[in-house]
């Protein structure tokens, strides 16, 4: 797959924050939530919808339609012709840094403005 770099500025993504013991599904914490990408000192706001779409704010105010996806260690995105993907092995938590470098290369600081718990598992019998 040839690497095609987004062309809004967008770089890197997640290895840091703590992942939620064996419940934690790739993006499901940043659904519905904004993340904060900041590379070459250009800051974009991605907000990330359920349906695999999401809208990239740039610092001019334009919304730039794209799409995700989270999955085998890795968030994608894709928009305006070019894909990119960043390494994704653990939840973002909301306020915590996290930089790493993309498959184009650049390196970006991205930060979780607020993330979804990870839902909580029942076992037969319990109330709640």
């Amino acid at each position: 797959m040839r690497c095609a770099r987004i062309a809004f500025g967008l770089a890197a993504l997640a290895s840091g924050g703590v992942a939620a013991a064996q419940t934690w599904t790739p993006g499901s914490e940043i659904v519905g939530q904004s993340v904060q990408v900041e590379t070459n000192g250009v800051v974009n706001t991605i907000t990330f919808n359920g349906d695999g779409t999401a809208a990239i704010q740039t610092p001019s105010g334009r919304s730039v339609p794209a799409t995700w996806t989270a999955n085998g260690g890795r968030l994608c995105l894709t928009a305006g012709g070019g894909s990119e993907c960043f390494p994704y092995a653990r939840a973002f938590q909301a306020g915590q840094p996290v930089q790493a470098t993309s498959s184009c290369g650049a390196t970006s600081r991205w930060l979780a403005n607020g993330v979804n718990q990870p839902a909580q598992s029942r076992v037969a019998g319990e109330r709640g």
